[in-house]
């Protein structure tokens, strides 16, 4: 039977559903606009995604409104650790906005914190290829490209000698009869060869695996190893490049590795640091130590402020055959072997520096020391534990040296000292017992005047950052807060106090004429105090003994707060007084709010530059936050901050920022390449060892306010007069933090922990004694960027 029901036209067909899809789209735009009211960023999240797939034509006019939604919600899921779900929201949007250069940029930031690095960077890539002008994705992109390729990977790149002792020593192989070739640490490797080239190596030789890589290699990969004396066709067995190392040392006294590994004052701005407290810094290596810790630091120790002092000859701590697989499987088990080395210098014991020689085969050698012209850094074990740390000729430095969990390691660092008769000898001993020790009675002697460690009944260990000590080692730091803070809390005190009396007097008059006795006494309410420094601060410490006053500390770490209650303690400063502000607050991000719901701090403590010489993220909005929360005569610390910087023409600056053409890598083209993780911000820098000439005087760039803003400016152009001839290729700046307009701290002194920045220039600029560069210095949000004007 045929269908009697008439049948629509075409085009009213499509009328009935386009006017159905428009009906839908307005519903769900007003319900997300509802939801949005409501705080429900999920729900509108939802109907926005519904509304662009329905009418992708309105993709313009709801964006902002989007990304809003798109922000709250991951935040939303970010706290509630819903991963996948976060990561799906994006993935979603960057769909809908492929070219959105704002979302790819918090895209990059949610991943970043979650720890994937490599693929943050590639976000934050997008967004400046997007934005050139997109200055948050710019400096989210200098921050993980530092993460990601090292500074070191474009210095040793544009290590033309290096380059060219390796490609000598690899073609003499070849020339030898080495046909099949495998590069250890430049990718993977799946055939039995002949030559094994590597350059696994870090600081101190074996941190980057080369025992474990070339044991794997000669059980699995190589062929077995020419035996000595034997001929033939080299083609036919195995062999390294290098071929073997010998590792040397140096006990040195160097300031500048003391600050940053030794807490060495007793007393800080009128505290106490208890003897049961004991500070460790990272290349701190216990004997015992079960973990797996890296034992050392690494300085270019030709450039180390302030320079250092040799103690003791050169002497050699070990040689490694990488042709041995015997010998490279016994590293690890090997008993640790004694040295002892007689001291020619008196002087501050500070550190054990480690340098090596790559043999790469019987002509070609590679040498690490202080004294070559090198791109390799030097392995520093800072010394610990001793009594006394002055010593001086006819003493002799003790140590055990091991390869224990395939990192060199140097412990029970420790002095004989050259006031008992005992003939240390002129030369080293090794695997031998330490001294010629002829009886018992001389054994007694040696053991009185070995120098270790006074045991402390109690001792509470606390693990610092190597700036934390410094930190702690700064003097003028906590020196000019003691100062700041005392002024700011006498005045409110003072100003409490007339309010106190005004008060006192009309209760007293009230009292009279009613006939009442008002002898009850108030107790006076406190001041507040609000740290909110990274990582250890004893500022809030320093904030109780100045009157009656409530500090809180934002630590975190557990050992850090019990090591802040000893010292407390220590200082007849009642435990209960200081607080540990992260305990009253939901999470971090949440730290800057009231002390109480009617109270306001009187001062609050901002870190606003970071260690590596660059602002804080978002301490401008931190700030501004933090005015909010001043009672009335309040501070924030600092106030404000100058920016200063100067020109100067560095090579090395150059060096360490991009790979410099195809004639340092022998021809090879890989510039192109590594560049693209080149940034134009050097950072962790040592204005006053850095080997660069000066071209202009030090000016004034910006003034950062944190207490009136409207001084601020975010586009200033600077005059510079050049004085002296050349080319400038970097612009370093650093900080003068004003805790009041008297008060000064200077992020580029000897005493500052930080270290300071440089803006490297893409291309040198000539320019004559008398000339004038104008530079231009932006200010958004946290981010400052300088460019000179052409």
């Amino acid at each position: 039977m045929p269908n009697l029901r008439p049948r629509p036209r075409r085009g009213a067909g499509r009328g009935a559903r386009a006017a159905g899809r428009d009906e839908l789209v307005s519903r769900s735009l007003q319900s997300a606009e509802h939801c949005l009211g409501a705080q429900d960023f999920g729900t509108a999240y939802a109907h926005y995604l519904l509304v662009l797939s329905l009418a992708p034509e309105l993709k313009d006019v709801v964006k902002e409104t989007f990304q809003y939604t798109l922000f709250r919600w991951a935040e939303e899921l970010d706290a509630l650790s819903r991963t996948q779900d976060l990561l799906g929201c994006y993935e979603q949007a960057l769909e809908l906005f492929p070219d959105d250069e704002v979302i790819c940029n918090s895209m990059g930031e949610h991943l970043f914190r979650m720890g994937f690095r490599d693929e943050a960077a590639g976000y934050f890539r997008k967004a400046v290829k997007l934005n050139p002008d997109f200055s948050d994705a710019k400096e989210n992109f200098y921050r993980v490209a530092n993460w990601l390729v090292e500074r070191w990977h474009f210095l040793m790149l544009n290590d033309t000698r290096r380059n060219m002792i390796y490609n000598a020593a690899i073609q003499k192989a070849v020339r030898l009869g080495s046909r099949s070739v495998l590069d250890i640490g430049a990718g993977t490797g799946i055939l039995r060869v002949s030559l094994v080239v590597t350059e696994t190596v870090d600081a101190g030789l074996f941190g980057e695996g080369i025992v474990e890589s070339l044991i794997h290699a000669w059980e699995h990969l190589l062929l077995q190893p020419k035996t000595k004396g034997e001929n033939g066709n080299c083609e036919k067995y195995g062999k390294v490049i290098p071929a073997s190392a010998v590792i040397f040392g140096m006990a040195v006294e160097c300031v500048e590795i003391r600050r940053h590994h030794r807490v060495g004052i007793k007393d800080i701005a009128g505290i106490c640091l208890p003897t049961s407290v004991k500070f460790q810094s990272p290349a701190y290596s216990s004997v015992d130590a079960e973990e797996t810790v890296e034992p050392y630091t690494t300085e270019k120790m030709s450039r180390v402020p302030g320079g250092y002092l040799a103690l003791t000859e050169c002497f050699e701590i070990m040689t490694v055959d990488f042709n041995n697989l015997q010998e490279l499987k016994s590293l690890a088990t090997k008993k640790p072997d004694k040295i002892g080395i007689p001291v020619i210098k008196e002087g501050i014991l500070d550190a054990i520096v480690v340098w090596f020689v790559l043999q790469l085969d019987d002509e070609h050698s590679l040498s690490t020391s202080p004294s070559e012209e090198t791109c390799w850094e030097q392995a520093v074990y800072p010394v610990h534990d001793l009594a006394d740390y002055w010593i001086k000729p006819g003493d002799q430095v003790t140590m055990e040296v091991s390869c224990q969990d395939c990192y060199l390691r140097i412990q029970s660092i420790s002095v004989f000292n050259s006031e008992h008769e005992m003939d240390v000898g002129k030369s080293f001993t090794k695997n031998k017992d330490l001294l010629p020790l002829g009886n018992e009675a001389e054994l007694c002697s040696a053991l009185a005047n070995l120098q270790t460690s006074k045991p402390d009944a109690v001792e509470q260990t606390c693990a610092l950052e190597s700036t934390e000590i410094a930190l702690l080692n700064n003097i003028p730091y906590h020196e000019g807060f003691k100062m700041a803070m005392k002024k700011v809390l006498s005045s409110l005190t003072l100003e409490k106090r007339g309010q106190a009396m005004d008060t006192q007097c009309q209760s007293n008059e009230m009292s009279c004429e009613s006939g009442q006795n008002n002898s009850e006494q108030s107790v006076p309410e406190p001041l507040y105090v609000l740290d909110v420094s990274e990582g250890f601060s004893i500022l809030p410490i320093i904030a109780g003994t100045l009157g009656q006053v409530k500090p809180y500390s934002s630590v975190e770490k557990d050992q850090h707060r019990m090591t802040l209650d000893l010292i407390s303690e220590t200082n007849h400063f009642p435990k209960e007084t200081l607080e540990f502000w992260l305990r009253h607050v939901e999470d971090e991000s949440a730290v800057l709010q009231r002390p109480k719901s009617d109270k306001l701090w009187s001062i609050i403590i901002l870190d606003v530059i970071e260690p590596s010489g660059l602002l804080q993220q978002e301490i401008m909005e931190k700030a501004a936050i933090s005015r909010c929360l001043l009672q009335s005569g309040g501070k924030i610390f600092p106030q404000y901050m100058l920016m200063f910087g100067l020109l100067v023409e560095s090579q090395t600056l150059v060096e360490e920022s991009a790979v410099q053409g195809a004639e340092r890598t022998l021809g090879f083209n890989i510039a192109p390449f590594i560049n693209q993780f080149q940034v134009p911000i050097r950072v962790f820098l040592d204005l006053s060892s850095l080997p660069c000439i000066p071209l202009s005087k030090p000016v004034e760039l910006l003034r950062l306010d944190l207490m009136t803003p409207y001084l601020n400016t975010s586009n200033r152009e600077v005059k510079v007069c050049i004085c002296k001839s050349g080319q400038v290729t970097a612009i370093p700046f650093w900080y003068h933090m004003y805790l009041d307009d008297e008060i000064r701290l200077d992020t580029s002194s000897e005493a500052s922990h930080w270290k300071q920045a440089a803006v490297v220039l893409d291309n040198p600029i000539q320019v004559e004694m008398g000339d004038e560069l104008v530079l231009n210095v932006q200010h958004h949000k946290s981010n400052v960027s300088i460019t000179v004007k052409q």
